[in-house]
């Protein structure tokens, strides 16, 4: 047996008196598509920002890839080299091409020489569909094409896990289609994600679990089948009912 890519045991996480996340524990397995669902405000995103220390959890362990991380005894940068994340907002450099907002990691911070980090850029933005955009700037882009940069700038990196936060929720609806189908591709390829969305199609085509979060807590964990079409939990049907 593989061990997970990530592990969690009972992460804890508030500010000030706001419990954010209450006694999380989850595992995530190589090449396996998670799903978080819930109201805005649950938790969901948080979590996301504690598995790539971007938040620090104030109580629980996280592991990646069998080792426990410490925050204060490890090379952080070091352990986000292998997690890739994937913004609610796109986050691209303005005064960068596509090409240049794509390798600025690789050979800034992986070393990666510029021919070849460009070379790999390309297939890249071929895979997101936009390697006739290399060259443009992201002002010239839609809020679609920006997203789909913004993954391949992740991709870049050669992250062992992809992190997406309602990578869909900014965009305009006839754009949210062309990010999931990005999205769909790279499950079917293998890479490990864990996805915070309100896009309930994609949960159901992709995820091969969905956990329900509340008020910081995981209240349901299933298949997308079993949440979907008989969950449990009344919060979960509540929620549900409200949004199918």
């Amino acid at each position: 047996m593989s061990q997970p890519i990530v592990k969690l045991k009972n992460l804890n996480k508030g500010f000030g008196d706001l419990h954010v996340l209450q006694d999380i524990s989850l595992e995530v397995d190589p090449s396996e598509v998670v799903v978080f669902i819930g109201a805005s405000g649950s938790g969901k995103s948080t979590l996301l920002r504690c598995i790539n220390f971007l938040e620090e959890a104030q109580k629980g362990e996280i592991w990646i890839n069998g080792k426990e991380i410490n925050p204060y005894k490890e090379n952080l940068n070091k352990v986000r080299k292998k997690i890739g994340m994937v913004f609610q907002h796109f986050n691209l450099f303005p005064h960068m091409t596509v090409m240049q907002n794509v390798i600025e990691g690789p050979v800034q911070v992986a070393g990666t020489s510029r021919g070849k980090a460009r070379e790999e850029a390309m297939e890249l933005l071929e895979q997101v569909g936009l390697n006739d955009k290399a060259d443009e700037y992201p002002e010239m882009l839609s809020g679609g094409q920006k997203q789909r940069v913004a993954i391949a700038r992740a991709l870049a990196m050669k992250p062992e896990l992809m992190l997406f936060d309602e990578p869909t929720s900014a965009l305009d609806p006839e754009l949210v289609g062309e990010v999931l189908n990005v999205m769909k591709d790279l499950a079917k390829k293998g890479m490990t994600m864990a996805v915070v969305t309100h896009e309930m199609g994609f949960a159901r085509e992709v995820a091969e679990r969905v956990f329900y979060m509340d008020e910081g807590k995981i209240i349901e964990t299933g298949t997308p089948g079993g949440i979907f079409d008989s969950p449990q939990h009344p919060r979960t049907k509540q929620f549900l009912s409200q949004i199918l």
